[in-house]
């Protein structure tokens, strides 16, 4: 079935009367109602497309301010999203540019549970009680579902109920099956008994989170934050941080992991490049870039100081090589990186040449036989190199390779070498800056060879960055490619954005890689190492200052 936004702005007058005649079948046949409910109950993003609306204030005449609720792809994905953490008793983070509908949707979704779920109980919380409810203003969640439910068909509401009586301040009551929804504000949160699930929106800029957090952790199975993001120093962000993706292919997650689902504005099917332009533009004039970052880029690093590597110049890495016309081609390398403790995970990176071809991680087990894992991707890849973090827990990878080699079971091609972050600096008495002896030298202006690496790699993105979006030529064994295939793109980003820089008590330049609650970037730690191999022969001179 053709999704209404495959030709751009769907027909709303065509949805009107297609809604009308759907009505009016089922009006004029008392029975036909019972027996679609079943189908309803268990569909509800067909369910959302037949009956409910929303409502957009920025409609101007002859378009209806008052509008069919129409999903385009990634909606209806995030509705099955919402429908499997019921399903599984799992929670949700959701990481959303502005202007998605998220907070509508989960909405109809709320409206959904409470019309078809007897005994259902569903909370809402938000920082301030006027974002809960305001009467008459849409933008509080409470008058979104009564919006919703004033436009439901009159066979549609259950027996007894009245706007008036059952749809009170900051409480939804079903009078036909006992299912409600309730909503509180500030400190409140959580405070309000058990929940079937737990919407909290905006929730990246909560006060006092933790104290939310406590509460609700008693509360209810089935947390929903939707929030567009707030730097790295709340608990939204650690949360997400330690969140699964949720992908529609089906691909489960293990039991107790809190399920993170992705709304970039790529999604809509309305913005494209130049939307995107004529946004940021308009932002960089005002002043507003910072903002803009947070909002539409879901940029967390956008109000930290001291980024290495900025996420623009990742994401315009992306597929670098199609874009450029780099041939793939050159040297092969992989690079693992052994999970420490806590919620640490493994993750292996492979590339070729430039590009960035093979960047996953996995949940933390035996270190052996993650090096073994690592081991065969490089054979697929056809690596010659693999480098692992011989810091600490990296002796369990020294070890079976070493064995694995004893006993025959290393390929003759691939070599292993450790890479130990905490080392002196790479060619300690050339200048940072190549032909300038005025520069530092790099044993003066780096700690060790893990802030080395880190900027030798933002150079690499950086101009890849100038390349892209601002035509500059470089020697292409400078640059740096991502390939789209890569399925975690969205936590290469953010990983690679996390490294900020400080300075040591000597005055040198050192590396923090994890904010206060962050994890630990495992993703960018195993880029690091493949774009920065430890051996002889390799000119890191051409290290500048960022």
């Amino acid at each position: 079935m053709a999704n209404p936004w495959d030709n751009g702005t769907p027909d709303y007058m065509a949805e009107f009367t297609r809604r009308r005649k759907l009505y009016k079948r089922i009006a004029g046949d008392p029975e036909a109602w019972e027996r679609l409910k079943p189908f309803y109950k268990a569909n509800p993003a067909q369910w959302i497309n037949d009956f409910c609306v929303t409502y957009d204030p920025r409609n101007k005449p002859p378009k209806p301010k008052t509008l069919p609720f129409l999903l385009f792809p990634r909606q209806e994905e995030f509705i099955a999203c919402l429908q499997e953490c019921v399903e599984l008793g799992e929670s949700l983070i959701v990481e959303k540019s502005r202007d998605m509908g998220a907070s509508w949707l989960c909405c109809a979704y709320s409206v959904h549970q409470w019309y078809f779920n007897s005994g259902a109980s569903i909370g809402w919380g938000s920082r301030k009680q006027e974002l809960v409810d305001k009467l008459g203003d849409p933008d509080s969640i409470f008058e979104k579902m009564r919006i919703i439910i004033d436009h439901l068909p009159s066979f549609h509401i259950p027996e007894t109920f009245g706007l008036g009586s059952h749809a009170n301040f900051m409480k939804l009551v079903n009078p036909a099956n006992g299912s409600t929804v309730t909503g509180e504000a500030g400190d409140n949160i959580g405070r309000g008994g058990r929940s079937m699930m737990y919407f909290k929106d905006e929730s990246a800029h909560y006060e006092r989170a933790e104290k939310i957090e406590a509460a609700l952790g008693d509360n209810t199975d089935v947390q929903v934050d939707i929030s567009s993001v707030n730097g790295t120093n709340n608990v939204f962000y650690r949360r997400a941080q330690a969140a699964g993706v949720w992908y529609p292919k089906g691909k489960l997650l293990p039991p107790g992991t809190t399920r993170k689902f992705i709304m970039d504005w790529r999604d809509h099917p309305l913005k494209d490049q130049a939307w995107y332009d004529r946004r940021k533009a308009k932002a960089e004039n005002e002043g507003l870039l910072a903002a803009f970052a947070q909002e539409v880029d879901r940029d967390y690093s956008s109000a930290v100081e001291g980024i290495i590597i900025q996420p623009g110049w990742v994401k315009a890495a992306i597929d670098a090589h199609i874009k450029l016309g780099i041939e793939d081609d050159g040297e092969k390398i992989g690079a693992l990186d052994l999970a420490d403790e806590g919620r640490d995970k493994h993750a292996f990176a492979g590339r070729h040449g430039v590009v960035l071809k093979k960047c996953y991680d996995w949940p933390r087990g035996d270190g052996g036989r993650a090096a073994r894992l690592a081991v065969d991707e490089c054979v697929q890849l056809s690596a010659t190199e693999l480098y692992y973090d011989s810091i600490g827990v990296g002796a369990a990878a020294k070890s079976e390779t070493n064995r694995m080699q004893e006993h025959g079971e290393l390929p003759r091609h691939l070599t292993v070498r450790g890479w130990n972050a905490g080392a002196s600096p790479q060619e300690p008495e050339k200048n940072i800056i190549k032909g300038d002896a005025e520069s530092p030298k790099n044993k003066d202006y780096f700690e060790n060879l893990s802030i080395q690496a880190y900027h030798l790699l933002a150079q690499r993105f950086y101009k890849t960055y100038l390349a892209v979006t601002k035509g500059r030529e470089y020697p292409h064994d400078e640059l740096i490619s991502i390939s789209s295939d890569i399925e975690q793109l969205d936590e290469i980003v953010i990983e690679l954005s996390q490294a900020t820089q400080t300075f040591s008590k000597k005055g040198k330049k050192m590396l923090q890689k994890t904010p206060e609650g962050g994890k630990s970037p495992n993703l960018a730690d195993c880029i690091k190492m493949c774009y920065c191999p430890v051996r002889k022969g390799v000119d890191y001179s051409k290290l500048v200052t960022m």
